[in-house]
This record gives structure tokens, sequence and C-alpha cells, in this order.
């Protein structure tokens, strides 16, 4: 049976990308990780390792231990986060990849990491932004992201290690809670629709940056691990990405369900600015070619979705 670590598992993505991962290989093939445990949730009562990724030793005990035959590193600093703090960030995200590849190296696993819209910066295309094209970031955390993409294909071509990745666009889920994202606006404008009946924004309107629902990300890193690789000449980071929105176009979708919601603006200088180098749209066409991406969720599908289970979860919290 296949078997997979994962690094950061309590972030956005790891929450639940484990549970599906678990569901399909089992418990005890799936290994999540992170620097705490978890406190509620349905890894508590699972195997669970405390894993700093900044400790290479740790790192490489944890890896030739388990004997993963995929490593999935999640654990990462995000934009706004990064941007309070580079240093901590460039040790962190960089420190953590480098750790986490080295021991793929080593122990010839498969090696998932995810790069970002973040890795693009405003000499990049706007629309349609081409798979292969011009990326220089004016932010730390595309520093780190671009420098993660050349490092998966220098890995791929000096040691054969088999480095897989997408640049993810904003995801947007009701299970866990953004922290530090850019694109956090299009989850926190559906938690403050159910809460207020009204959302002030720290990104301007027409604003437009690509988002995915969480579903389509879990099922794309699930569909590119198990892609024939014979398939892929890509192998540092595909573009996915299932919308391109700005936050009136999502105001627009919640009134559908909640007629008199509200949007106000209250611009955040610096995320709006690490926005603004940023692409409105991605050419998806390499990850349909290579892998058959094939994202499931518009906007007002995910919409429905979302209004329907944070109420669900807003209302549970408060019995």
């Amino acid at each position: 049976m296949r078997k997979f670590l994962v690094t950061g598992a309590l972030g956005q993505i790891g929450t639940e990308l484990v549970v599906r991962l678990r569901e399909m290989y089992g418990d005890e093939n799936v290994l999540p990780t992170d620097i705490r445990m978890p406190e509620a949730g349905p890894m508590v009562g699972k195997p669970f390792e405390i894993l700093d990724v900044t400790d290479k030793d740790r790192v490489m005990e944890m890896v030739g231990s388990f004997q993963p035959d995929s490593i999935i590193h999640l654990a990462a600093l995000l934009s706004a986060t990064a941007e309070k703090n580079p240093a901590l960030a460039w040790d962190v995200n960089m420190g953590g990849l480098f750790n986490t590849i080295e021991a793929a190296r080593i122990y010839d696993a498969q090696y998932f990491t995810p790069s970002s819209i973040g890795s693009f910066g405003p000499s990049t295309p706007k629309e349609n932004t081409p798979q292969d094209t011009t990326q220089r970031p004016t932010t730390m955390y595309g520093v780190n992201k671009v420098t993660g993409e050349l490092l998966m294909d220098y890995y791929y071509t000096k040691f054969g290690v088999d480095t897989r990745s997408v640049r993810f666009p904003g995801l947007i889920s009701y299970v866990q809670e953004p922290g530090g994202g850019t694109t956090d606006y299009a989850v926190e404008i559906y938690y403050d629709a159910i809460r207020k009946g009204e959302y002030t924004s720290f990104i301007d309107k027409g604003t437009y940056m690509d988002m995915m629902f969480m579903d389509d990300a879990i099922d794309a890193v699930i569909k590119l691990l198990h892609a024939d690789p014979d398939r892929l000449t890509t192998r540092n980071a595909f573009n996915v990405s299932a919308m391109s929105i700005e936050p009136e176009m999502v105001a627009e979708s919640i009134r559908k369900h909640i007629p008199d919601f509200k949007i106000n603006y209250d611009v955040d200088p610096e995320r709006q600015s690490i926005a603004e180098t940023w692409p409105n749209s991605l050419d998806v066409s390499e990850a349909k070619k290579q892998w058959d991406f094939s994202p499931k969720y518009d906007l007002d599908k995910m919409t429905e979705v979302m209004l329907e289970n944070v109420s669900e979860k807003l209302k549970q919290k408060t019995q």
C-alpha cells in the first residue's frame, strides 16, 4: 500500500488532503505532521507527529523511519505573513523545502510541494498567464516560490527525484479558515455574509485574482500525484485555476442567496500591492494536457456550498 508523509498538515490544504488520503489509503499509511498537535477535528486520536521542517536531522529521522512513497510538503508561511517577517519566511519556506526535498532524494520518495500565483510578478503577462513565462516576484513569498520551482527542476534533472507541483491560486474552504494570505478575503466574505450580512474587503473592487474551491484543489493534488510520469514534461509547477474573480463578483454571487448582502472596502495597502503584482487569469492548458486537470466548481456553485457549510459550522459553534 502506498504511504504518504505530509508536513504542515494542520494548514488550510493539509487539513482536507490528509482526510482524503486516509479515506483512500488508510490511517496507518498517511502520516500527518506539524509543529503542534491537533486539538480538534479528524486527526485527533490518529497517527500524528510533531515536526519542525527546519530541523534537518528530525526530518531525516522521520522520513527514514516512516519510509513514505511520497512526501507532500505543505509547511510554509503565506504571502502577507511572510512579508511581515521575511527572514523567518526564508528560514521556514526555503529551509523546510531543502530539508524535505533532500529527504526525498536520500530515501527515493516522490516529492510534491505547492507553488503559487505569488511566484509571478508585475512584469508577468496579466491575462491568460502562460505556463512558462517571466517570473520576477517582488515579495519574499514569491521569491521563495520561484526558488522552490527552480530547486524542483534541479532535483529532477540532477538526481532523478520525481518532483511534482502546482501553482495554486487563492484557495477557498469552509473547513479550515485561512491565515495570512492575500486572497483570504474570498473566504472571509462568506463568514461575514452569514454573521453580519456585510463584509469589509481589504482588497479593492476590480482586483481580479485566480481562485479555486478546496475540493478541486485536493482533487488536483491527488490526480497529479498519480499521473503517469511519462506524460509529464513539466517538473516544477503547473498553472491551475478554476475562476478569475474580484470582490464585487463574489458579493453578487452571495446576493443570489442573501439579497441584502453589502460589501464595503477598507483596502490594506500591503496586501493590495501584492495582489496587483499577480496575474488576472492563468492559462491552465498544460495541466489539462499533461494530467487531465478538470475543476468542477465555478463561482456560483462554490458560493452555494460555502454559504450552506459556513452557516452550519457557525451554528454548531454557538450550540
